[in-house]
């Protein structure tokens, strides 16, 4: 008697030990998926809610499903666990796949979510109906919905703080579809004389953890070259980091950088980019001692600021240590940069802006900003008005800021709006424009609290590929299809911009708007 009871609590703490696996498996897959439709396609707001909703409603389907089978639940539960591992453990490579090479993605991406949704469903009230042979229902359901809703929280916290730095997309997902035919081994071992079809489930349980182990032998190749896809020119440097995926491309004299799949720069045209942002903001500035940089941890900024001798501090706050260790060590992005921040003025301060501008005491004299396009929501924070509010209290009263605003003719309304922001922050705000080959018509602004900077006042000083003085004279003149419109205030509890900015007003490439 003793015997049965202990054979049945170990059967017991078995599937609810599953059931936590399981949970921590379907959360993990919600973020792979997530996060890979965002790389892939942007608008990481809109993809991760449409993940989430597709996942939701198809485990829906699943658990409603699980009515149709009215014995064999463990049966059931096994061929759904190895369903959801092969299609999980394939995920990012089946989206890179179709994302690169057809038009099916969309389609593909939300079969994908069908299918381990509809497995994710389909096993609860399996396991739940199961465990009822061992205890009252109030205690089963009890115990699966506490270890169901614990398997999601170890999910949440593994993927990004363990999972996607160290192994990366296409890894993690093969890795959890092995955690899923462990499930699958580990009930079919402890129920086998329970199990009708017992070779079958041994060879399908064989063969998904043979294709899975596979996979992860060949995932950095396959990433690769799926990857390769996406780019036109070679890749020669690609990382993923806790915070972005870092690529960089070459081809013949043209280095392009791109962070999350969108570009940042491309070397035959760079500095007029980098010279247009820094120069008209340093040579009207009336102090240049102190300098914060905000973003620009390629070292390209940084370049052209300690072109000036006035200089004695840049100080470069970037969120993502390994981009600023690229910019110091990669031999093409070293060359680029000029060595920069191995400038002994430099100091780099590897953290989030919006957090080194509510820490910091001592103001600067000018602060160049160059963040990445607000299109997403941690982005589209760095652009409130409470951000340039920080930005104005770290500023010396006579001190001048210049930040890149998107463009004001692929996303009109974004780059209105930045600037009405920054005017509501208290700013005087002189907006300007420049003609980039890669990004086409690009924005500015230099602001100051103390007067409106007049960039027909610039003297330039240092040497420069594609600043005149002349130029500068023109480049806050907007033609008409680029003149102000009406927007409102991008603020922390609304973050308008990001609206604005995802619906491009004008001129689009491929479906998109072209994004740095």
């Amino acid at each position: 008697m003793e015997a049965k009871l202990a054979m049945a609590r170990h059967k017991v703490a078995v599937l609810l030990a599953c059931t936590f696996i399981v949970a921590a498996c379907g959360l993990i897959y919600e973020l792979l998926i997530g996060t890979a439709a965002s790389y892939l396609s942007g608008q990481s707001a809109y993809q991760f809610s449409l993940t989430v909703g597709l996942f939701l409603g198809a485990m829906g389907i699943g658990s409603f499903m699980s009515r149709l089978v009215h014995r064999r639940l463990l049966e059931a539960f096994l061929l759904a666990e190895l369903w959801q591992a092969i299609v999980g453990g394939f995920s990012v490579c089946l989206m890179f796949g179709f994302f690169a090479l057809s038009d099916w993605y969309q389609v593909g991406i939300v079969a994908i979510i069908l299918v381990i949704g509809v497995c994710i469903g389909y096993e609860l009230p399996l396991l739940t109906r199961y465990l009822r042979n061992y205890g009252p229902l109030r205690t089963v359901i009890a115990d699966v919905l506490s270890l169901d809703y614990l398997g999601g929280v170890l999910g949440s916290l593994a993927f990004p703080i363990f999972l996607l730095p160290t192994l990366g997309l296409m890894r993690t997902a093969f890795l959890v579809g092995l955690l899923n035919t462990f499930v699958a081994a580990w009930v079919f071992v402890t129920f086998r004389w329970q199990i009708e079809g017992r070779r079958f489930f041994a060879l399908i349980i064989a063969g998904v953890t043979a294709l899975l182990i596979f996979g992860i032998a060949n995932s950095l190749r396959w990433q690769s070259w799926l990857e390769s896809e996406l780019y036109d020119d070679e890749i020669i440097y690609a990382k993923q980091t806790p915070f972005q995926r870092i690529v960089m491309t070459r081809w013949r004299n043209d280095l392009r950088l791109f962070l999350d799949g969108e570009l940042q720069f491309s070397s035959v045209d760079e500095h007029r980019y980098h010279e247009s942002l820094a120069h008209p903001a340093m040579s009207l500035a009336k102090g240049k001692e102190r300098v914060l940089v905000l973003g620009g941890g390629d070292g390209l900024l940084v370049r052209e600021v300690i072109k000036y001798p006035q200089v004695r501090t840049v100080v470069l706050v970037d969120i993502d240590p390994e981009m600023t260790k690229l910019a110091q060590k990669h031999p093409a992005l070293l060359q680029l940069n000029e060595g920069a921040l191995q400038d002994g003025k430099v100091q780099i301060v590897n953290t989030d802006a919006y957090k080194f501008l509510m820490d910091n005491l001592r103001p600067f004299d000018v602060i160049l900003i160059d963040l990445p396009d607000p299109n997403t929501e941690s982005l589209a924070r760095l652009y409130t008005l409470e951000f340039y509010r920080l930005v104005a209290r770290n500023l010396k009263p006579d001190g001048i800021v210049a930040t890149q605003a998107t463009s004001p003719f692929e996303t009109r309304a974004a780059f209105w709006c930045i600037i009405r922001t920054m005017e509501a922050s208290g700013f005087k705000v002189a907006p300007y424009w420049v003609a980039i080959p890669t990004f086409g018509i690009w924005g500015f602004a230099a602001a100051s609290k103390e007067y409106r900077p007049d960039l027909k006042k610039v003297r330039l000083t240092v040497p420069t590929r594609y600043l005149t003085e002349p130029l500068l004279k023109t480049m806050a003149i907007f033609p008409p299809d680029c003149s102000p419109v009406s927007v409102g205030i991008n603020r922390l509890d609304n973050l308008l911009l990001l609206s604005h900015y995802l619906r491009p007003t004008s001129f689009m490439l491929n479906g998109s708007t072209r994004q740095r």
